[in-house]
């Protein structure tokens, strides 16, 4: 058993002084004022530090991405350093433009391999590409069978390097999704990667005016990469459906007016946004190309996850937006979207995924994940299994 006295807790929200007690992989207790004998558990003081949950990373290209500058650029798989530097306990992996030489199987076993490191894990199914690739032959069956696929995606569209896919083949995935979802009790989500494209999130909307598919069966993503982007975006989730933001940008991304998550944040509570809809994810290990307007590549970057916690540090000290509604962005709205019950809160019976930050500057000071102690007092406790 792991305690922690008295610390400032959000779970994400406000909950006031509390002490926590782990026990296993679960959260036992949430209360203030609680006492246990000496001696029963790891102690920590709590003392000038805010305990907060695990970060949820719901886009991470875990197992390495790009390659759209050529082979020489395929990006490197995550290390777990990387995730425990940025207080992230859950990651969900997902392929993007390339859904040949990186596959499936290799995201899953990257999944198992992360997860025995230390962390959860999660996938989606599919790629960029439709007609989606599969383990098992069909989204539903997918969902229904694999454990670690919770939803699909990133299906690419509004982007040059998409498959261009219509009408109906973005509705027959997104309906797929949904019913393999609800009979593997899962979310089932689509995670749609949106470009610079003038269509914008058109076909989303045609497919939740037209079908019987709801809103929120799609969880569009890089909605902060241009202006116009953006605000749709934003009459988006104010229909309620779910708007997630990429942390991981590149100067010459701002240059043509990309959105800075935190920034874009607080301009969407100032406009009536409900902060529950929000979502940040880092995008991270996947490549950041920059493209010019006739499309020829002129430069790349690589995601971080350490970017997560960054843009929600910046979101309250730089835009000041309240804590809680910076942490729900990256902790339980992503859960929820992505339907893991005990991921992203503090609550008894939930996952025992604890980050404590120092109060004065919210850099990370100890990570817990499933109830193990990864990082005490900024020293990592943990490391991958390549790792130095």
């Amino acid at each position: 058993m792991i305690v922690i006295h008295e610390v400032e807790t959000f779970t994400p929200d406000p909950a006031g002084p509390s002490t926590l007690l782990l026990a296993g992989t679960r959260i036992e207790r949430v209360a203030p004022g609680l006492r246990l004998p000496s001696g029963l558990a790891h102690e920590i003081d709590g003392s000038g530090l805010i305990a907060v949950p695990g970060l949820v990373d719901a886009h991470v290209h875990f197992a390495g991405g790009g390659g759209e500058g050529g082979y020489a650029t395929r990006t490197p798989e995550l290390p777990l350093g990387d995730a425990i530097a940025g207080g992230v306990t859950t990651v969900v992996g997902c392929l993007g433009t390339d859904g040949v030489a990186r596959g499936l199987p290799a995201l899953v076993a990257k999944a198992r391999a992360l997860a025995e490191e230390g962390i959860s894990t999660f996938v989606l199914t599919g790629s960029y590409g439709v007609p989606i690739v599969t383990l098992t032959g069909s989204v539903e069956r997918d969902l229904m069978l694999v454990r670690e696929v919770v939803g699909v995606g990133e299906v690419a569209i509004s982007d040059h390097r998409s498959s261009q896919p219509t009408f109906e083949e973005l509705a027959r995935i997104a309906a797929d999704a949904r019913r393999g979802g609800v009979l593997a009790g899962k979310s089932g989500v689509v995670n749609v990667h949106l470009g610079d494209g003038p269509a914008g999130l058109g076909l989303l909307r045609r497919i939740v005016d037209e079908t019987e598919i709801p809103i929120t069966q799609f969880l569009p993503t890089h909605v902060n990469r241009n202006p116009a982007l953006f605000e749709e975006a934003a009459s988006w989730a104010r229909r309620g459906g779910w708007v997630d933001m990429t942390t991981s940008n590149v100067p010459a991304f701002f240059a043509r007016g990309a959105v800075k998550p935190s920034t874009g944040l607080a301009r969407l509570l100032a406009g009536g946004v409900d902060p529950a809809r929000v979502t940040f994810t880092s995008d991270g290990q996947g490549s950041l190309p920059d493209y010019d307007a006739s499309g020829r590549l002129v430069g790349l970057g690589v995601g971080r996850v350490t970017t997560l916690l960054d843009e929600v540090r910046d979101a309250v000290l730089r835009e000041g937006v309240p804590l809680a509604a910076a942490l729900g962005v990256a902790t339980r709205n992503p859960a929820r979207a992505l339907g893991l019950r005990r991921k992203g809160v503090l609550a008894e019976g939930s996952d025992a995924d604890v980050v404590l930050l120092r109060r004065d500057d919210l850099s990370v000071h100890t990570v817990v994940a499933r109830g193990r102690l990864l990082m005490r007092d900024g020293r990592r406790l943990a490391k991958g299994t390549f790792e130095p």
